[in-house]
């Protein structure tokens, strides 16, 4: 049994150290939560080969594990067949698991859409959707579009998620097995990865660039095919850029002015518009990657052409590089929200052409499935989870 402790501490320790070093060179200290360190889902070839030495196998015996992760998508250790079975039975007396959750329901639109729950560990559901598109050419795309929280705390007022309440970050593993469960259900590769499920990316910032990482160098989906979305968190865009990473950041607007955007999202009060719009610019000269504004549609509260022209006004200020998704609205139970009429989303699209905007409407997936992010989980998570006030939920971020 020591020999067993030492072998299950020791990877262990290695994985940490070398994963902290890496943190602390590139970004400053941000206080998240703890990783889950007897979990192998997340963890790199070079990691899982010094398992298999520190287990006392042989190195390629790390890159079968791999393989089994990555490729297979073995969701048991019990069921990692071209493995030694005492190199299994050791991972499992260690406490090592793969990490993969069950899906708790799945959701199908006319569309081809699925929306899925994922039931984690700690019984708490997250959504996970994906969305499959042919292109004329016969091309198939099948994008991933994963949670980062369970809920979140930021409240935008049109939001389901947030009407649900807020009760944790999840961990890298957590934010990958998403991608592999749609894998699984379209047996397809996924091809594109949008981080605009549940909860706020930029305040579970460490797990998100960690699934990333693993999602590009072990799923082996392209930097380029990955969006980050975000709502804007002060200091956080100013970190990401740090990174260098070659996704698009999509910064969620939904008003063209500071006022409209407090009401609409209330975590806008300590994050100005112009001060969002400054850290925008800074990203896109630090890793010349375009900037993508998500607004939302509300009818008749910021689906005017008045507002269009604003916007305009605020996007110029930007200089190039910059791009705007219109998103009409989601309908979602006791929402006083409506969705606009599509004369008012194309009059709004014209008005920001007219002044030389590069603009798209979304198109509205999945709406027979609760489209609505949060929509899904609400409705089998019929408790809402404990409430966290927002400030508790923000990193404690060091001035950049």
């Amino acid at each position: 049994m020591a020999v067993l402790q030492h072998a299950c501490t020791a990877p262990l320790a290695r994985a940490l150290r070398s994963r902290a070093a890496a943190s602390i060179a590139s970004s400053p200290p941000v206080r998240l939560p703890r990783a889950d360190s007897r979990v192998l889902l997340g963890l790199s070839e070079p990691e899982l080969r010094q398992l298999a030495l520190d287990f006392g196998q042989q190195s390629y015996r790390g890159k079968q594990l791999h393989d089994l992760l990555y490729k297979t998508k073995v969701k048991e250790i019990q069921d990692f067949s071209h493995l030694p079975q005492v190199f299994r039975e050791s991972l499992r007396e260690a406490g090592w698991r793969v990490g993969r959750s069950p899906v708790h329901h799945v959701v199908s639109a006319a569309d081809g859409t699925l929306k899925i729950l994922v039931k984690l560990e700690d019984n708490r559901l997250i959504e996970t959707v994906g969305i499959p598109v042919e292109d004329g050419n016969g091309s198939f795309r099948l994008t991933a579009c994963v949670s980062s929280q369970v809920g979140c705390p930021l409240r935008c007022s049109f939001c389901a998620t947030g009407k649900g309440g807020f009760s944790r970050n999840l961990l890298p593993h957590e934010i990958v097995e998403q991608v592999l469960a749609i894998e699984d259900l379209f047996k397809h590769r996924v091809t594109n990865v949008v981080f605009m499920g549940m909860g706020e990316p930029m305040l579970n910032l460490k797990s998100v660039l960690e699934a990333h990482t693993c999602l590009n160098k072990d799923v082996q989906i392209g930097q380029r095919m990955m969006t980050i979305s975000t709502v804007g968190v002060p200091n956080t865009i100013k970190m990401l850029a740090t990174h260098k990473l070659q996704s698009t950041l999509a910064v969620s607007l939904h008003a063209p002015n500071q006022k409209l955007r407090e009401t609409i999202v209330p975590s806008a009060k300590s994050y100005p518009l112009n001060a969002l719009i400054d850290d925008c610019k800074h990203y896109f000269s630090e890793t010349r990657r375009r900037v993508t504004f998500e607004y939302t549609l509300l009818a008749g509260i910021n689906d005017g052409v008045e507002h269009a022209a604003e916007l305009a006004e605020v996007i110029h200020t930007c200089g190039r590089g910059y791009h705007v998704n219109l998103i009409p609205f989601n309908p979602i139970e006791g929402s006083e929200y409506r969705r606009p009429y599509k004369k008012a989303v194309l009059a709004f699209m014209a008005t920001l052409e007219s002044k030389k905007i590069t603009v798209s409407v979304r198109q509205t997936r999945g709406l027979d499935a609760s489209a609505a992010c949060g929509q899904l989980r609400n409705a089998h998570q019929k408790s809402p989870l404990v409430e966290v006030e927002p400030s508790a939920a923000l990193p404690q971020i060091s001035p950049c």
